[in-house]
């Protein structure tokens, strides 16, 4: 289904619906096949006491409306619901998903595993898969989380995952009627990637890259869209990247179109425009940004990633890191 974020924005071309894949585990839609799986798995005291929208006994014929409410929320952008299936024998293991706040900004995220298939690192795997796929696909800023305060394997996925305990309270679970049961708050942010070792040891580094302004002949900027498995994935900005051991910064960025986009363009075609200095969490960014309007080739996101022509005037729409932020007056008011 085509993301209705997307379809707001022309010029960019759509991948088909999501299936998502893991190295054990395939993410799809579910359907009406599923009920009966679905309802032998959900319907366990020890998986509705920590699902908040879980009743107990959970009737069958709930199952199956689920199943289509997650048809219906899909289609209308409301929520993306994923059956967990192990690709080795077809079997459904366990749901994940997410419903989107009404501005589309925030989701929060909910999943669970059946009995037969705890312990095995189901959660995790299928957790991590959506988070990274969310980030890149939707316009999402934040990813949010309500645990029960006693699910110790719910806790564990969510920390090992960089979520950050934002607070505590209490909630009323389908289960338990008329109770309010503790739970713990969770958030996880696009542009906040849990820190790895590599990362700290470059703390203070500094780390030139290089960027393209390409204007076609109705003066629109190409912008390209980061793709899932890299760092601020989701984020729009302009094409380039790190320059190579002894190139210029003109000859980086004729690699790099040829690289990301399969377009040739002669370094004597850059006109350096201005530069971006900005200090990220683990490296500080210095990114020179030229302005090109010559190249040959229709360009195509050759490593995964969406393409988009933008007015000067919409480039405000599209959410950038923050480096690229302040290109976006610039361009606007020179173009």
């Amino acid at each position: 289904m085509p993301d209705l974020f997307d379809s707001l924005m022309p010029g960019i071309i759509l991948p088909p619906g999501p299936v998502l894949r893991t190295s054990r585990l395939t993410l799809r839609p579910l359907d009406g096949d599923d009920a009966a799986v679905f309802h032998r798995l959900i319907n366990d005291w020890d998986i509705c006491r920590r699902v908040p929208d879980a009743p107990f006994p959970y009737p069958e014929t709930q199952a199956q409306e689920w199943i289509k409410a997650a048809a219906r929320d899909r289609e209308a952008g409301r929520a993306e619901q994923f059956a967990i299936v192990e690709t080795l024998t077809g079997g459904l293991a366990g749901c994940v998903g997410l419903k989107l706040s009404k501005d589309r900004k925030f989701a929060e995220l909910g999943y669970w595993i059946g009995r037969a298939h705890w312990r095995q690192g189901f959660a995790l795997e299928a957790v991590r898969r959506v988070t990274d796929w969310a980030f890149a696909s939707l316009p999402i800023t934040h990813i949010n989380a309500v645990v029960a305060a006693d699910n110790d394997g719910s806790l564990a996925v969510l920390r090992h995952l960089g979520f950050e305990q934002t607070g505590k309270g209490h909630r009323v679970f389908s289960c338990r009627p008329g109770e309010k049961l503790p739970v713990k708050h969770f958030t996880l942010g696009r542009e906040a990637p849990a820190q790895t070792t590599a990362d700290a040891a470059q703390k203070s580094a500094t780390l030139l890259v290089v960027a393209a302004a390409l204007i076609d002949a109705q003066g629109r900027v190409l912008l390209a869209r980061r793709p899932e498995g890299k760092k601020m994935a989701g984020l729009w900005e302009l094409p380039g990247g790190k320059l190579e051991a002894g190139e210029t910064p003109e000859a980086g960025l004729a690699r790099e179109l040829r690289e990301e986009l399969g377009l040739e363009a002669d370094p004597k075609d850059f006109a350096p425009f201005v530069f971006a200095s900005h200090a990220y969490e683990t490296f500080h960014l210095l990114m020179p940004v030229f302005l090109c309007r010559r190249w040959k080739g229709e360009p195509r996101g050759r490593e995964g990633q969406k393409l988009a022509w933008v007015a000067p005037q919409d480039l405000a729409e599209y959410p950038m890191p923050a480096a690229d932020r302040p290109l976006i007056p610039m361009l606007r008011d020179f173009l």
